[in-house]
């Protein structure tokens, strides 16, 4: 247990219930989407997830930090989720590698922590109330006392509560767009610190190429444009482990400013919030397919070309979340496990004749997966570059690089 994690602190649903425990990180009220991850592992990967922009983020898992915070596993430069709930977090970390602990790592960043809940009881108000705004409060200033304060009388409570039902992710995308960037590294470095820690690229038969030579021979010469909506740092890296020329772009880019950097093919990134929400992203989106490059894209990405070819997203109860969400590949009959971040989905009904599913999730059957027939496409609402999770599905980008070369994907 952290050992200044005595303080007071206390989560607010607004459905009106509270879960009180102790404050660890910094010291301040906030106020977020309250989400739960069933990751038993990859805490840095996932505050550092650009796409949990604006939420709170609650630990299935009851240990967490026990390996520390290492920043060479940052997916982006600094913590995006809102707050973070643990039951029990460590603060003496036992890695070689650790640098700091949770509880430093929080404070650092400014995001408030809480633990010594039941975190199972409140993962189940989740899992069957579905996703819901939260107020994690915590801290001995005006907003924490008053807060605090509202928790005993029923009058301010109602208040209170309708504060945190007024809040809203905004401008998520734009807010997040190009942090990864400020973590990323050169190929050949790239390539040596997977090799390092067998991070290296899987073939779909589940062998590893340990050879940089081999694994680079049929991107190089190529170059793919990441549009970055809030991407996570393994994405670039897992495209320069296969010989790509990266150049990313913001989402704020247009499709004639993309199109002028001549791309080989074009990535379209995870991010945060609402897909239907990014109407100029769409719009641009619709100009770009026009002209027929490939295109890969991951989660947030995924939902934005489903959107722009007609169809629909719609908002999940609680989404999914973890590295360890099972998927079906239906081409083939097999299921991978994967790595997921997202509250919303592509509705499988709205599809146009030219798409067609690829993947499904196994737990609640939402779409998981589409191909493209009338231009050279796909994506996933999943996570094929991890971090962390499973390797199982790096070989999308394997895929990838050959829609590039003009072999359609398996």
């Amino acid at each position: 247990m952290n050992s200044d994690s005595g303080e007071r602190a206390a989560l607010v649903l607004a459905n009106g219930l509270v879960f009180e425990g102790r404050a660890f990180g910094a010291k301040k009220c906030a106020v977020g989407e309250a989400v739960f991850s069933t990751g038993m592992t990859g805490c840095i990967e996932t505050l550092t997830d650009p796409s949990y922009y604006g939420q709170i983020i609650t630990q299935t898992f009851p240990l967490v930090g026990n390996y520390g915070i290492i920043s060479s596993d940052y997916e982006s430069s600094k913590i995006h989720a809102k707050a973070y709930i643990v039951r029990d977090p460590c603060d003496a970390p036992s890695n070689f590698r650790c640098q700091k602990t949770l509880a430093q790592f929080l404070e650092e960043n400014d995001v408030p922590g809480l633990c010594g809940i039941d975190t199972r009881a409140l993962t189940k108000v989740l899992r069957e109330s579905g996703v819901m705004n939260a107020m994690l409060v915590s801290g001995s200033g005006a907003e924490a006392q008053e807060a605090f304060s509202a928790l005993e009388e029923p009058s301010k409570k109602a208040a209170l509560l309708e504060k945190i039902k007024s809040y809203k992710i905004e401008k998520a995308v734009q807010s997040v767009s190009l942090d990864a960037d400020k973590v990323q590294k050169p190929a050949d470095q790239v390539f040596a610190e997977s090799a390092q820690y067998r991070a290296v690229p899987v073939r779909s038969d589940g062998t590893k190429v340990n050879s940089q030579e081999e694994a680079m021979k049929a991107g190089r010469g190529k170059k793919v444009v990441l549009w970055d909506f809030g991407a996570k740092a393994n994405i670039r890296r897992e495209l320069l482990k296969r010989g790509l020329e990266v150049q990313t772009v913001s989402a704020a880019a247009s499709a004639q400013e993309i199109l002028a950097l001549n791309p080989d093919g074009i990535m379209l990134s995870n991010g945060p919030g609402d897909p239907a929400e990014n109407v100029t992203i769409i719009e641009e989106l619709k100009k770009i397919l026009e002209k027929k490059i490939p295109l890969f894209g991951i989660c947030l990405g995924h939902q934005i070309l489903a959107l722009a070819k007609g169809a629909k997203t719609s908002k999940l109860k609680y989404g999914h979340r973890g590295a360890n969400q099972p998927v079906k590949r239906l081409s083939t009959g097999r299921v991978y496990i994967s790595s997921q971040n997202h509250g919303y989905a592509v509705e499988a009904k709205s599809l146009p004749a030219c798409a067609k599913e690829t993947f499904v999730n196994t737990n609640d059957q939402t779409n998981e997966g589409l191909e493209y027939s009338d231009t050279p496409a796909f994506s996933v609402q999943f996570h094929p570059e991890a971090a962390s999770g499973p390797l199982d599905t790096s070989f999308l980008f394997d895929e990838f690089v050959d829609l590039i070369n003009g072999k359609k994907p398996a």
